[in-house]
């Protein structure tokens, strides 16, 4: 029997007030990640508080304003997520905000139960570490912005992934549900958006978990612009882009370990495919918005 029911919030479902998407830990059934999506109106503004949570605020479409603690913050944002990276800002647990956005705009608030206190943060374009992965038909862009980069988190990790059109992603399929020394716990959250076609339709995407070792998990399904994926454990992946419209997508991830470090096993059965891809190009279509210079 199919979990998708347990495990897809679709869009709007979650939604309230501002927010197009609000899907809390305690909504999810577990501990740590939540993931919350902000729709400001021009010249909108909303109050936030964290909670037990550090978050990101990190804009999907739009600029914006931060006023904490006496401070103000300016975010420059981005068009569209397809069109550029971001600065962003962290923001730790147990503040309260405003954030306003003169032009309006998306703002996505990935976010982590945290256990220890850092500072407020802005973070530049610079510090954004963005990758190219895989090779052929598996190529994508990855994006770190609380991921093997300089930023200091309690619990939250944080990147999104682009995808062409026909590309599979986040593949070979892996998992993050033991904690050993290649591997951590880690809860994860995927939230889509479909990039529409030059005719105006909308696309769709394929995501599919499925069990890990006396883990029983089934999901394979649509998935669609605003849409949200809670992967508790188990193999996940693919994420496969349809041909002719491509993928974006956030991953939130946390778990219980201290280290916020990202450590996954491969489905043996699929791992081999890796090896392949030095023999490959990337796929051209990459990238799709520019990359900052390797250090």
């Amino acid at each position: 029997m199919s979990d998708n029911d347990t495990y897809l919030f679709k869009a709007g479902s979650t939604a309230h007030d501002q927010f197009e998407t609000d899907v809390t830990a305690e909504r999810a059934g577990w501990e740590f990640s939540s993931i919350k999506v902000l729709a400001l109106p021009s010249d909108g503004s909303q109050e936030v508080s964290t909670g037990e949570s550090e978050i990101l605020v990190l804009p999907l479409a739009g600029g914006c304003i931060v006023e904490l603690d006496g401070e103000t913050y300016r975010i420059a944002g981005r068009k569209e997520v397809w069109t550029a990276i971001t600065d962003y800002l962290y923001v730790p647990r147990n503040k309260t905000f405003t954030i306003r956005s003169h032009h309006g705009g998306r703002f996505a608030f990935p976010g982590a139960k945290a256990t220890k206190d850092l500072p407020v943060r802005y973070c530049p374009i610079s510090e954004v570490v963005t990758t190219l992965r895989g090779a052929g038909n598996c190529s994508r862009q990855v994006n770190n912005y609380a991921l093997g980069n300089t930023l200091d988190t309690s619990h939250l990790l944080a990147c999104e992934v682009l995808t062409p059109g026909g590309n599979w992603s986040s593949y070979p399929p892996h998992k993050h549900d033991e904690h050993n020394d290649v591997e951590r716990v880690l809860e994860e959250i995927y939230y889509y958006e479909v990039r529409p076609a030059a005719n105006g339709s909308t696309g769709m995407a394929i995501q599919r978990i499925y069990p890990s070792p006396g883990k029983p998990i089934d999901v394979c399904a649509e998935v669609n612009s605003r849409d949200v994926v809670i992967m508790p454990y188990g193999y996940h992946g693919p994420s496969i882009a349809a041909p002719g419209y491509d993928l974006y997508y956030l991953n939130v991830m946390a778990g219980p370990a201290e280290d916020a470090t990202w450590l996954m096993t491969d489905d043996p059965d699929y791992t081999w495919l890796r090896e392949t891809w030095d023999a490959q190009e990337v796929d051209p279509r990459l990238p799709m918005t520019p990359l900052n210079p390797q250090e």
